[in-house]
């Protein structure tokens, strides 16, 4: 592939359903903090050129420090983070140089991403405007409202949604745009690409591509390191 991948990684956010006064990015899975099992695997895609974290302005100095410790090679500039993780993504889409390119959105949280994955992924970035992974619910989902339930969804078409999640740099960042502008809000990015008429491609994810967000998960993700460890 000819064009510049550049990574956004999302990491500014207070982790309020984890508990405890670690941001969750930082909390450590093995003796490693959680963003940084990110950036190695990104930073291992050779597709990837730069990846760009954010964080909040309190967490610049450890953050970099921790990057600086781990060699995380492919990053060279840090967004500050926003309120939202919307506003902290479209901060990181701002610094990046290559407005020609493909940008690529991971969640700082998600720890356990195989680069082999991501390169699947950004291979799949040829007749439509946007690619998730993701994977098949394995759960009955229903509808509830007010503690009664409206529908049982048909489970047969239902993807639980993972990132990393891949678009042309130019088509995000209109996407950003319109919805500042709108005020509208949503916590994945390949909503905002839809909402404007993107063609969304799903591909197969992992199931170990889990994203941390309260303790159990952690406890998980664990027993996930050991077995590949196992497995090795």
């Amino acid at each position: 592939m000819s064009e510049k991948v550049t990574g956004v990684v999302p990491a500014a956010g207070l982790g309020s359903r984890f508990g405890g006064s670690t941001d969750k990015q930082f909390i450590s899975l093995r003796g490693k903090p959680l963003f940084i099992w990110a950036l190695q695997a990104l930073d291992a895609v050779p597709e990837i050129s730069e990846i760009i974290p954010v964080f909040k302005d309190g967490d610049m100095e450890f953050g970099i420090n921790l990057i600086e410790e781990y060699g995380i090679s492919k990053v060279r500039r840090i967004a500050p983070g926003g309120k939202e993780r919307q506003d902290s993504v479209f901060h990181g889409l701002k610094l990046v140089d290559a407005k020609k390119g493909i940008v690529l959105v991971h969640d700082g949280v998600r720890p356990l991403l195989e680069p082999a994955l991501v390169s699947g992924a950004i291979a799949q970035l040829t007749d439509c405007d946007g690619v998730v992974v993701g994977v098949p619910v394995k759960d009955t989902i229903k509808e509830v409202k007010d503690g009664k339930v409206r529908h049982t969804l048909r489970r047969d078409m239902l993807w639980a949604v993972q990132t990393p999640q891949i678009f042309r740099y130019e088509t995000l960042f209109a996407a950003y745009e319109k919805a500042a502008k709108e005020s509208f809000c949503s916590t994945d990015d390949s909503a905002l690409v839809e909402r404007y008429g993107g063609r969304i491609k799903m591909v197969m994810g992992s199931y170990l591509n889990i994203k941390i967000t309260t303790p159990e998960d952690l406890k998980i993700a664990e027993l996930f390191v050991e077995t590949r460890m196992e497995e090795a």
